[in-house]
């Protein structure tokens, strides 16, 4: 059965909001309903990153190449914590999940068990970034239910946690869908928390857009060292690096030539 009637055969199936694992032609997706695969996995590649908005998010290295610790919210089949687990090998990584049904899936996806650098928190990541002691150096925003991207995770209060419990220099990542009406309201919002430190980035394959904010002074970096940074991890991340760079660049150039204001900056949009 090829791809593309495997998946289509899958329609009849009704989404009743709790999720559950189809494998067709090699791949192995999570979803909630017939229509929406919210993570994928190539059976003979476990730990590799089958869709493109996941390499994207993975654009954060050109901003921190090295981080010491990696919170995430939203789990999902794990494909971010297994491609971080297993290409930085001095980062530790926390995972918050609200569902405990995705949690019990994990086995499916082969998430590792939790130990000294994995651990996985069932529960709510806006309270998370409220109460948490730690203080990430990059916390990757990827929570998605049947209903889209929950309130809880994209208001202004949310990106105002986020931006405070990340350490000096640290660097937010945040998956939208670009179908949503409110995208341009949630990058104002973060506009506004990381006060113009932020760009964002249209994925090449999926209708995700991947924005990227950073409580550094640094920010952006120059268009060499992007490069730079670009080349240097291609070996170990052969994820389209380069790529991303030249995107981020190209984000970047367009912001400037509109004086800044591709989503203006307001209170309003709190």
């Amino acid at each position: 059965m090829n791809d593309l009637l495997g998946w289509c055969s899958l329609l009849s199936r009704g989404g009743d909001g709790h999720p559950y694992v189809v494998d067709v032609d090699g791949q192995r997706a999570l979803q909630f309903d017939a229509l929406t695969i919210q993570s994928q996995m190539a059976l003979d590649d476990p730990n590799a990153l089958a869709l493109d908005y996941t390499r994207a998010m993975m654009g954060f290295l050109l901003f921190h190449p090295a981080p010491r610790h990696i919170a995430m919210i939203g789990l999902g089949g794990g494909s971010l914590v297994k491609y971080c687990l297993s290409t930085l090998p001095d980062t530790t990584v926390t995972a918050v999940e609200i569902s405990p049904e995705v949690i019990a899936l994990r086995d499916a996806f082969g998430i590792p068990p939790d130990g000294p650098r994995l651990q996985v928190i069932c529960g709510d990541g806006a309270e998370y970034v409220r109460t948490t002691d730690e203080s990430p150096d990059v916390l990757i925003v990827d929570g998605f239910d049947v209903g889209g991207m929950p309130k809880q995770l994209c208001s202004a209060e949310f990106y105002d946690y986020c931006y405070e419990t990340l350490a000096d220099g640290g660097v937010m990542v945040v998956n939208l869908w670009s179908g949503d009406s409110r995208y341009g309201v949630y990058a104002s919002r973060i506009r506004n928390t990381f006060e113009d430190r932020f760009v964002s980035v249209r994925s090449e394959e999926d209708s995700n857009r991947i924005l990227f904010a950073s409580k550094g002074r640094h920010f952006p970096p120059r268009r060499t060292e992007l490069l730079e940074r670009a080349r240097a991890l291609a070996d170990a991340h052969p994820i389209g690096l380069m790529s991303m760079a030249q995107r981020i660049q190209h984000r970047l150039d367009r912001r400037r030539s509109l004086g800044g204001d591709e989503w203006p900056a307001s209170t309003s949009h709190r």
